[in-house]
């Protein structure tokens, strides 16, 4: 067997143990992002980034897969859907009295999930090419890595006007993953754009965050504002938050092409803890301890319980007036920090108005 038809095998089989492994889709692409650059550094310089440093200080990495893994000649990029269920999930984001997490994160955190199957298949790689030395390294979401980029580069789908990745037939509620390998591996075709002249995701974004098609501004969106913020969050933008204490799918919910989304076959992104029924008040009364022990193994856990707390006293905030509610509240001011605090009053001032 010549090299090309060797590559090509190899190539077919990675697939293949991918669908084994549950993965949904399995693309390869080569590590050439210069296309991307200026629109990425040009975002950074407009400070949309917030407090993401990370995201300035390593770019010259994100850039050079070589720089993050050396002698790295292919990208292998997997797609997992992570929808739990079939639910009214417009309804729970309606109810101003429920809270709303972020469907990605009702089960388990999939850092852990995607990344031990991508080191189990690196390892069936490894044990078909036992003759053949490689390099290679496994990431989601954890590293200096131009996810969506080389995701679109290896057919898994093109880049939506939220800038999520988007596929024809799978939506848009999937987690992406990689593999850097030294393999000349055999590249994907990409996909073509499919978002036409819709603008509904722009168009519902509660905070005005996608400031145009593929731009997103940070410092207004408010998966970044309830996740990865850890200030206290500005107030124009408290009244946008409604009942979202984790993240916010708003784009995803009202794109055209989620009607194609599946429901994941993976048991561990299953919902957890009744995580897609809570109410605000009964998220708002769990204590530290509990907090610890509910979202052991979820993404939740890493924002911490002080910043839970901030972001349902929001929620609260924008709930339906209510003397339980300004109870609840109260109860909380002697036993928090002063960020929490802070927000705690703000939200029965909303309330006494």
């Amino acid at each position: 067997m010549n090299d090309k038809l060797k590559w090509k095998s190899i190539t077919e089989k990675i697939k293949v143990w991918g669908h084994e492994l549950g993965f949904d889709e399995i693309g390869i692409s080569d590590i050439n992002l210069n296309q991307s650059k200026k629109s990425y550094n040009d975002w950074i310089k407009l400070g949309f980034q917030g407090e993401m440093h990370y995201l300035k200080k390593n770019k010259n990495l994100r850039f050079n897969p070589t720089k993050l893994v050396p002698k790295t000649l292919t990208v292998i990029s997997v797609r997992l859907n992570y929808f739990p269920q079939k639910e009214n999930t417009l309804k729970i984001l309606k109810d101003k009295n429920r809270a709303y997490i972020s469907r990605y994160s009702l089960g388990r955190d999939y850092h852990k999930v995607i990344r031990g199957k991508l080191k189990t298949l690196t390892e069936k790689l490894k044990g078909e090419l036992k003759d053949i030395s490689f390099d290679s390294r496994v990431f989601t979401d954890s590293a200096p890595v131009l996810e969506v980029e080389l995701a679109e580069k290896a057919g898994l789908g093109w880049r939506g006007k939220h800038t999520l990745l988007l596929n024809k037939d799978n939506g848009s509620w999937f987690f992406l993953g990689e593999i850097y390998t030294s393999l000349p591996l055999v590249i994907d075709e990409r996909k073509t754009n499919h978002c036409g002249s819709c603008s509904a995701c722009i168009d519902v974004c509660p905070t005005k965050a996608i400031i145009a098609p593929y731009k997103l501004d940070a410092n207004k969106c408010i998966s970044y504002l309830t996740i990865e913020f850890k200030g206290s969050i500005p107030i124009e933008y408290r009244k946008p938050i409604g009942n979202r204490i984790y993240g916010c799918d708003d784009c995803q919910l009202v794109c055209p092409w989620n009607k194609y989304g599946k429901i994941t076959k993976e048991k561990d992104f299953n919902t957890r803890h009744n995580l897609d029924n809570l109410t605000l008040i009964d998220s708002f009364k769990i204590s530290e301890k509990e907090f610890r022990i509910i979202f052991n193994g979820s993404a939740i856990l890493r924002i911490g319980y002080n910043q839970w707390l901030r972001n349902i006293a929001i929620s609260l905030g924008n709930s339906p007036k209510s003397d339980k509610i300004i109870k609840v509240l109260y109860s909380r001011l002697k036993d928090t920090n002063k960020l929490v605090q802070e927000h705690i009053l703000w939200a029965i001032k909303q309330h006494q108005n």
